[in-house]
């Protein structure tokens, strides 16, 4: 370094400040020693004994915003680091609750960083990058601020694609694409290729080119998501291809390359189930409620989240006001916690319509009860009962290995097992026991000791006497003639 960054190295610990730096690759937390004339950055275990050779910076807003500048313009390899400025004092304390923060991020933890995070100005020649490259993963502002302006669309482009901007805004679409999202729905397109015109459905959004305009991105409806090649880097494992079908989630957060910059960058993974494209949200961008249908969110809970891992929830309340559970998990395109039994992905659907097929051929055949569903295998008494086609009640565990309980009922026509909830069996059940004594009377010739003697037949829901007149004839009171007298 310069002889003036030496000097500044002698500053009193009141008076400055130390640089601290996180590399990307290893993450660890370190503190910066110096740099040399190739750009190469030297530094050490962020320790009290080592708190002596700690590069030291005033702590003047503008000379520091000066100095840093210049340090970043030095360093080779800049995107491989993020910089953080502690006061000197507490130097080794903070690198270590710093540390502590990216060993295991937290919403908490995130806030941590950014206070202390120190980012080198923008160039004024240096162009905006495209926030868009890695394929749709939008990443506007916190605030959801607008990223474009009206102006700025290319309308002439969407007329060629056969929309306009009334259309746009009629439909609701306008919005999201001025704030950098795709369009929520799929959209009619023709694209005229001179020839002939090619007419499909598809997403939309807005991307600024490397020339600064903005552009109209065409998301196309794929046959499938394309997971054999590497994405940014990643490479799928058999179990992130399987939770990806399955779920639409990949579960775990993972470390994807910035093609233009080689930035590390960790990001969650989704597929975009309208398209079927591959959509990756950096982990920055992540928000998790502090509460989801009226069940709050404890710390733990919020981490399994942010980590992209799907998550059991109990007791939750819907419109409706009855109570339900289901696994939630943060989706990357979507951009919020979704319920992953409300899915609807076209590969969900197509295996759907093959279960539906293989099933309709197979009802010819009589199909056998399991012996075990969800890991638990049912005891004699409860088979038995079971595979007549009798509902049985179970306790079961979820993949956390947290027990939760509900009915089971068999249903031979299908072979499928159906499972509710306690709250849905005993919403569907109940209203049914009005109708018992009716049926047992009208239809299965048994009595009823309170309406015995009445000689009507039973209407829904009926226990006792509904009049006076049926009341007579339980009570065995003759009915009063209404012929002459003689």
């Amino acid at each position: 370094m310069s002889e003036e960054t030496t000097n500044k190295q002698e500053m009193p610990e009141q008076l400055s400040d130390i640089l601290l730096v996180l590399d990307k690759e290893k993450m660890k937390i370190q503190a910066v020693k110096s740099i040399d004339e190739n750009g190469k950055m030297e530094t050490v275990e962020p320790t009290k004994k080592n708190q002596n050779q700690f590069m030291r910076v005033d702590k003047s807003g503008d000379f520091f915003s000066n100095f840093f500048s210049n340090f970043f313009s030095q360093l080779k390899n800049p995107t491989n680091f993020t910089f953080f400025k502690v006061p000197a004092s507490v130097a080794a304390e903070k690198a270590e609750e710093l540390q502590k923060h990216v060993d295991k991020p937290t919403p908490q933890g995130e806030k941590v960083l950014k206070e202390h995070e120190v980012k080198a100005e923008p160039q004024p020649d240096k162009k905006q990058e495209n926030q868009n490259n890695m394929a749709t993963a939008q990443t506007t502002t916190e605030t959801s601020e607008y990223r474009y302006k009206p102006e700025q669309i290319d309308w002439d482009t969407m007329k060629n694609l056969g929309l306009s901007k009334e259309y746009l805004e009629k439909r609701n679409l306008l919005d999201p694409l001025l704030r950098g999202y795709k369009t929520n729905e799929l959209l009619p397109i023709g694209i005229n290729l001179g020839g002939s015109i090619l007419r499909t459905d598809a997403r939309l959004s807005l991307q600024q080119a490397e020339d600064g305009n903005v552009i109209v991105a065409i998301h196309g409806i794929k046959r499938e998501p394309n997971l054999h090649f590497e994405f940014f880097g990643h490479k799928f494992t058999d179990e992130d291809k399987k939770n990806l079908l399955e779920t639409g989630n990949m579960g775990r957060v993972v470390n994807l390359v910035n093609s233009k910059t080689g930035d590390l960058m960790p990001s969650i993974i989704s597929i975009d189930r309208l398209t079927n494209d591959v959509v990756a949200l950096r982990t920055e961008f992540i928000k998790i409620p502090d509460e989801i249908k009226g069940v709050k969110l404890n710390d733990e809970q919020k981490q399994t989240l942010m980590e992209g891992k799907p998550l059991y929830l109990e007791g939750m309340i819907s419109s409706k006001g009855t109570e339900f559970s289901a696994t939630v998990q943060f989706n990357a395109d979507k951009r919020y916690v979704e319920f992953l039994f409300d899915r609807s992905n076209n590969n969900q659907q197509a295996q759907t319509n093959q279960q539906n097929t293989q099933q309709s051929n197979q009802q010819s055949q009589p199909q056998e009860a399991p012996r075990t569903f969800r890991g638990k295998e049912l005891d004699d008494e409860q088979y038995n009962k079971f595979k007549a086609g009798q509902t049985i009640y179970v306790e079961l565990k979820d993949k956390k290995d947290q027990p939760y309980k509900g009915y089971i009922t068999f249903d031979k026509d299908t072979g499928k097992t159906n499972f509710e909830f306690p709250g849905q069996y005993k919403a569907r059940v109940e209203p049914a026991e009005t109708h018992k004594t009716q049926t047992a009377v009208n239809s299965e010739g048994k009595t009823n000791e309170a309406t015995k003697n009445v000689q009507e037949p039973l209407k829904s829901g009926q226990q006792r006497p509904k009049n006076e007149k049926q009341q007579e004839q339980q009570d065995n009171k003759p009915e009063k003639s209404k012929g002459r007298k003689m």
